[in-house]
């Protein structure tokens, strides 16, 4: 399933963009302490809590966060779902831009050439599957901590602890909810990383395969809802959307990001979301 490394964006010693914010953070031993402190304050009943919170590669994890706090304060991000209308927008407008892109996007042939570009999932069955492509990114990934045994050789990751509680993280090195929706994720991401203006593109929100909300299925031909036939192709484990639960996620985002003066739009052309103010791309530049 994994795609030539010159279709998707995959590192390639003979491409020449450079992606802005692919490195970690460097991050000082206040840092690290500050966080563990926090950390060993907290409960842990669990393995993974414990991994989580008291371990060397728990604590580095972190501090990278805390490092990563605020990094892009006052700028502008997008963030980008993988729907279908995706394909028709012109995503050579991001060359400069901040972007957060999720699971797949890097089918994308406009990802190669973003300067400045985040990568983010959290679902078992993209990181399982495609955890090869994921590791080439030429990005700085923020992945799901419980999923970490998928890629072992984790340099260019820093993980995301999960709870299952509705919340909208204003620090993730305190966990974050997933809202049924990786764009949730990004948008907390976006959050942690000080932008103040988000804008969605490519959230239409709509699945023509729809059904049980979170049933695993196998696809068994081409994917009919996202940008690309070969997203969740013949053959793909993944799970059903849970439409209710995401629209609530969102509607929670945008309460979170107006509280703190911050505001988030869709860009979307014909998503059926109807939570955050539309704008078009064209009107932005």
């Amino acid at each position: 399933m994994t795609a030539p490394a010159a279709q998707i964006g995959l590192q390639d010693s003979t491409q020449q963009v450079v992606n802005e914010c692919a490195k970690l953070p460097k991050f000082s031993s206040i840092h690290l302490m500050r966080r563990w402190a926090v950390a060993m304050r907290g409960r842990c009943l669990t393995a993974d809590d414990r991994a989580w919170a008291w371990s060397i590669r728990g604590a580095r994890n972190l501090a990278l966060l805390e490092a990563m706090r605020n990094r892009h304060w006052g700028k502008r991000c997008f963030v980008l779902g993988n729907g279908p209308s995706l394909a028709g927008a012109d995503l050579s407008m991001l060359r400069d831009e901040f972007v957060i892109g999720s699971n797949r996007i890097y089918l994308h042939p406009a990802c190669k050439d973003w300067t400045q570009w985040y990568y983010c999932a959290v679902n078992p069955n993209v990181i399982e599957q495609f955890a090869d492509e994921i590791g080439s990114l030429g990005a700085l990934r923020f992945l799901a901590w419980e999923h970490r045994g998928f890629l072992p050789k984790s340099d260019g990751t820093i993980w995301l602890r999960t709870r299952h509680e509705p919340r909208f993280s204003f620090d993730l090195a305190d966990a974050m909810w997933q809202g049924a929706t990786v764009t949730y994720v990004s948008l907390q991401l976006a959050f942690h990383l000080g932008f103040t203006e988000v804008v969605l593109l490519g959230v239409d929100h709509f699945y023509d395969r729809a059904g049980q909300a979170n049933k695993l299925v196998v696809s068994q031909d081409a994917d009919p809802d996202h940008f690309a036939q070969e997203y969740f192709g013949a053959g793909v484990r993944w799970q059903l959307p849970d439409l209710t639960q995401s629209e609530l996620a969102y509607r929670v985002a945008r309460l979170a990001y107006e509280q703190e003066g911050r505001r988030i739009r869709d860009a979307t052309v014909g998503g059926k979301l109807e939570v955050f103010p539309k704008v078009r791309l064209e009107d932005l530049f």
